[in-house]
């Protein structure tokens, strides 16, 4: 045998020639792609799911925020009003009391008799 045939394995039985090489690789690639294009596929489903969700998302917030500025409107409108009765309660108050000194100073001391 020639030393320089030594790498040369094209005719020991079993060995693939190199055409059978090039289909097995092409196969190969051919099944890869194919995975990576079902991978693809499944994640843009998903990614189109999480759209989906942020859109629901986003007008639920919207809705929420919404019912906020009513009921923050409300609590202001009941703190204004709440203010103005205290206001009125306290004049009331202070009108009472000078009521109650003028009929003091109107009515005599009554003495007990013990």
């Amino acid at each position: 045998m020639d030393p320089s045939d030594i790498e040369n394995t094209d005719d020991w039985l079993g060995c693939p020639t190199p055409l059978e090489t090039c289909r097995q690789q092409l196969r190969l690639y051919e099944n890869e792609f194919e995975e990576l294009n079902r991978q693809l596929r499944e994640e843009r489903e998903r990614i189109f799911k999480l759209v989906e969700m942020h859109a629901e998302a986003i007008k639920q917030r919207n809705g929420y925020m919404a019912t906020l500025r009513e009921k923050a409107a409300e609590t202001a409108s009941l703190r204004r009003e709440m203010s103005s009765l205290r206001t009125s309660a306290n004049a009331h108050k202070k009108e009472a009391a000078a009521l109650r000194g003028m009929l003091e100073g109107l009515t005599p001391n009554t003495k007990t008799i013990v």
